[in-house]
């Protein structure tokens, strides 16, 4: 697959963090994982280009990104839904979408959806339970591409600070 958007991170696979000396290393998935993913969350259609680049290149680990422990992007998909409707909670996201990062015990997660017609689409984060001494909605747009969000994370990353 050709990496059109990615370049950067596809440039820094193997990162030696400037503060610690600690070495962090990206890891793709397969074309085929891929594929069956389309298959179960978008319906057969190819995800947006950026999103596939990002799985083919780093699908199974990435610096900027938490995937969870859940071992596999199926099952960390599965999981963040499941938390959409965890005790008292009734909520949905009624488009299609797919977790691109999921941190903080199962209370929030960033995706993207699927349905936009864009090959670098926008970035969402839901908050589960909002605290409500901050004004951030549950569902709000990050207001940046996943390539942005990638870009600027990996900077940060690069820089020696956490990108979290």
């Amino acid at each position: 697959m050709e990496i059109k958007y990615l370049t950067r991170l596809k440039e820094n696979a193997v990162v030696t963090w400037p503060t610690t000396g600690g070495k962090f290393s990206i890891s793709p998935i397969s074309m085929e994982e891929i594929i069956e993913l389309e298959a179960i969350y978008n319906g057969g259609k190819p995800f947006p280009t950026v999103l596939r680049e990002l799985l083919y290149i780093a699908g199974e680990h990435c610096h900027v990104l938490d995937y969870g422990i859940y071992g596999s992007q199926a099952a960390m998909q599965e999981k963040a839904r499941g938390w959409l409707v965890r005790g008292r909670r009734n909520l949905s996201i009624p488009r299609p979408f797919f977790v691109i990062d999921v941190y903080n015990a199962g209370n929030q997660f960033l995706f993207v959806y699927l349905d936009e017609s864009q090959t670098d689409p926008i970035v969402y984060e839901i908050i589960l339970d909002p605290n409500p001494f901050e004004d951030r909605p549950g569902l709000h747009s990050l207001e940046y591409t996943l390539s942005t969000f990638i870009d600027d994370s990996l900077g940060v990353f690069l820089s020696g600070y956490n990108p979290f």
